[in-house]
Parts: structure tokens; C-alpha cells; sequence
């Protein structure tokens, strides 16, 4: 307990079920009113459905994706989801830690402030919602503390999809984050599994960012997203993460000497850097996304965004797929 709480110390004492449960960060805290216990199931959620089976999608969908860190959902997913916001489509931007140590001049509250700062404004850039969980960065855990926070958020987001790192990456961060969502799945629809928010009655489906990881089993996408009309935005909102693009990383490769010192300049190496990935991408998936678009559109796209579907999701059928990603008609 006392590890627990220096991991999460700071922050104000969860009393989502008893007040001897391990404390949980904010804002995911708060004491749930006794009228909200008694509160009818959500209209999105009355339907039964088997967990096994996606629900159907209203028309308006709600996507929520969970990076580990302030910058990574611009950066595997910001295409995507512009594309979403274009369409009028619900989504929200997660970060499950507060990016407190991801610098080498700055941290603590500072730091935590400024990345907040630059989520929101790269989030409004694509017309997403943003979030920032209040944990620093490298603490992440898959506890059972930090899986009633994941709990909780993706009850009341009510998502259709959700969006997350692979189990398998190089940092302890995206692999917790990853696994608290893997253990969310199905629990969200066992209502005594945190009983002060209401359960789910379907599970959502649930699909991975790419990487380029091999071992124990590389990416192997069953959806590609071309990004074009929208990869100028999504280089915009990844611009605004100036902490990141300009400072600390480039420093942590010992490359800080060759960042442009204008604003112009520093945007246009961003994009430089940044849309090798996307081509990239594109290039790897390209009979899959002649599959989607349609032969003659889908040898067109020069930029691309992969996911893979989680097998602890509900698993849509093609059909289903379409209605989730609806960018292929």
C-alpha cells in the first residue's frame, strides 16, 4: 500500500466503492452521488447484446483513444481522427499519464501544465476532445487501482471503438496502457465490477495503433485509413506539441542541434520527419487498401493510418467495420 501510494500520491483518495480501496488518480476520484446508483441504464446502452458481438453503432459514433502519453494519439491516430470530426463523430483524445518527467530541462507541475496546454490545442486542431490522467510519466502500472480508472472512463465515454497501444512496444507506459484496456474488456459489462458506474451492456470493440515491433508477433492491420485530405492537419496538431518535437526529443537522440529555430522552419521539418511513417505505411498496406477503397482509389492514397483489431473486443464483421470506419464508400 504504501508503494501504491507513493505511485499515485498527490492525488485525492478514490471512493468508488469503500474507503479502503487504494487511492486513484484524479480526475477519475470524484465520490459518485447515491441517485447516480439508481440512475437508468444510458439510452445508447439499453439493448442487450451479446459481449461477444459489437452493438450497432448510432449514427453518430463515439471513439475513444487512449495513448500512454500527451502526443501519441496525434501522432498514430491524428489522421483517423480528423477524419471522425469531419463527419461529426464523438472523439475523445486520451493520455493515461500526465507527461510529468518527459523532458530534460523542466517536469513536475511545469511540465505537466505546458503538456496540457499543447494536448488541448492539438486536439482542438483536429476536433477532438483531449483528457490527460493525472499519473506521471513511467508510473504507469496494471493494477487493480488503475484498471477501476480505466473502468470508469470507458463507461462513461460509451464508446463504440476504442484505439490503444499494442501489449508489445519498447516502453513500460504504452504496454500498461495497453493491457489495463485488454483488462477493461468484457469487465465493463460486469456490473458488479465497480458497481458506482453503471456497466456497459456490450463490449466495445477495441483495435491497435501500429508499430513496428516484431517479437513475439508483429502488427498484422485489418484496417487502413488513407489520410491525404487530412495529413496537413494532422501535422498541425502534432506541431503543437512543442515540448516534444522541439525540446525533448530531439535532445533524448542527441539531435537537438538541427532543430530550426523559427516557426515556419521547425513546422516544415515536423512534417518532413513525420509523413515517412505515413507513406510508409501507406506503401505496406497498400492491397489493403485497394480491399477497402475500391482498386483504383486505394492505389492513390500516399498516406496512411493501420489498426488491428483486439480479440478481446467485440469483433465486428466487415459489414460492422464499415459502419465503425466509415471512410470507403
Amino acid at each position: 500500500m504504501e508503494l501504491k501510494n507513493r505511485l499515485l500520491g498527490g492525488l485525492l483518495k478514490a471512493n468508488f466503492l469503500q474507503s479502503a480501496l487504494p487511492p486513484v488518480p484524479a480526475p477519475y476520484n470524484r465520490a459518485i452521488p447515491a441517485s447516480r446508483h439508481e440512475r437508468k441504464v444510458p439510452a445508447l446502452a439499453k439493448k442487450r447484446m451479446n459481449a461477444k458481438e459489437p452493438r450497432k453503432p448510432a449514427k453518430k459514433l463515439r471513439i475513444l483513444v487512449i495513448g500512454a502519453h500527451p502526443d501519441d494519439c496525434e501522432i498514430k491516430a491524428g489522421g483517423v481522427a480528423a477524419l471522425w470530426s469531419a463527419k461529426g463523430h464523438t472523439v475523445q483524445l486520451v493520455s493515461a499519464t500526465n507527461g510529468a518527467t518527459g523532458h530534460h530541462a523542466i517536469g513536475g507541475v511545469e511540465l505537466v501544465r505546458r503538456r496540457t496546454a499543447e494536448a488541448r490545442a492539438a486536439a482542438r486542431v483536429l476536433g477532438c476532445k483531449s483528457l490527460i490522467l493525472d499519473l506521471p510519466n513511467g508510473e504507469m502500472e496494471p493494477s487493480i487501482a488503475m484498471r477501476r480508472v480505466f473502468l470508469k472512463l470507458i463507461r462513461e465515454f460509451q464508446p463504440d471503438l476504442i484505439l490503444t497501444h499494442r501489449p508489445n512496444d519498447y516502453h513500460p507506459d504504452h504496454r500498461y496502457t495497453s493491457q489495463l484496456v485488454q483488462d477493461s474488456a468484457y469487465i465493463v459489462t460486469v456490473p458488479n465490477n465497480l458497481p458506482t458506474v453503471p456497466a456497459l451492456r456490450y463490449n466495445p470493440t477495441i483495435a491497435y495503433l501500429s508499430d513496428g515491433f516484431q517479437k513475439p508477433i508483429p502488427f498484422q492491420p485489418d484496417v487502413a485509413v488513407g489520410i491525404d485530405a487530412v495529413l496537413d492537419k494532422k501535422i498541425d496538431a502534432i506541431h503543437r506539441h512543442t515540448s516534444q518535437m522541439y525540446e525533448w526529443l530531439p535532445w533524448n537522440v542527441q539531435e537537438e542541434d538541427k532543430v530550426p529555430a523559427d516557426e515556419k522552419g521547425r513546422r516544415a521539418w515536423t512534417y518532413e520527419r513525420r509523413v515517412k511513417a505515413d507513406a510508409a505505411c501507406a506503401e505496406a498496406n497498400r492491397e489493403l487498401l485497394k480491399k477497402l477503397y475500391g482498386a483504383k482509389r486505394g492505389a492513390q492514397f500516399q498516406h496512411a493510418e493501420a489498426f488491428e483489431l483486439c480479440e478481446y473486443g467485440a469483433r465486428p464483421g466487415p459489414e460492422q467495420l464499415r459502419e465503425l470506419f466509415p471512410f470507403f464508400d
